[in-house]
C-alpha cells in the first residue's frame, strides 16, 4: 500500500510540473505575442503565481516522494536511470531557477509599461527571448526523465 501511494504521489507531482511548466509556457507566449503591457503583465503575474504554488511544491514533492518510492521498491540509488534522472532534474533546475528570477522581471517590466506609455523596454524583450529559450532544454530534459521512469533502463 506504501508503494502505491508514494507512486502515486510521485506521478501526480510529475505530472503537476510537465503540466504547470507547459501551461506557464504557453500563457506566457501567447500573452506576449500580443505584444500588450497589460496583458503580459496580467498574464505574467498569474505565472509567477502559479510557478510558487504549483512548481514550487511538486519540485520539493518529487526527490522526497522519489527516494522513498526508490527504496520502497527496491531500486538502488545508484541505478543508472535514477542517476540520469536525478541528473536531469538538478539541470532542470539549473533552467528553472532563472526562468522564476525572468518571469518576475518580465511582470515588473510590462507593469511599469502599463502604467505609463505602453511600450515594452528592450530589458523585457531580451529576457523574453532568454525565458523562451531555456524552456527547450529544461522541456527536453522533463520529457527524458519521464521516459527514464517509465522505461528504467539498464544504463550501466
Amino acid at each position: 500500500m506504501a508503494y502505491l501511494v508514494l507512486k502515486y504521489l510521485h506521478v501526480i507531482g510529475a505530472t503537476v510540473l510537465l503540466g504547470t511548466g507547459a501551461g506557464i509556457a504557453f500563457f506566457m507566449l501567447r500573452a506576449h505575442r500580443s505584444g500588450d503591457a497589460r496583458t503580459i503583465a496580467a498574464v505574467a503575474k498569474i505565472v509567477v503565481l502559479a510557478d510558487f504554488l504549483f512548481t514550487t511544491t511538486a519540485v520539493v514533492a518529487q526527490p522526497i516522494t522519489g527516494v522513498l518510492l526508490a527504496r520502497e521498491a527496491g531500486y538502488s540509488l545508484d541505478e543508472g536511470w535514477i542517476v540520469a534522472s536525478v541528473t536531469l532534474y538538478l539541470l532542470i533546475g539549473l533552467f528553472w531557477l532563472p526562468v522564476v528570477w525572468m518571469q518576475m522581471r518580465m511582470r515588473a517590466l510590462a507593469e511599469e509599461a502599463a502604467k505609463t506609455d505602453g511600450v515594452l523596454p528592450a530589458a523585457y524583450h531580451r529576457l523574453f527571448r532568454t525565458w523562451f529559450w531555456f524552456g527547450f532544454p529544461a522541456f527536453a530534459a522533463v520529457l527524458a526523465i519521464f521516459w527514464l521512469m517509465i522505461a528504467r533502463p539498464s544504463l550501466w
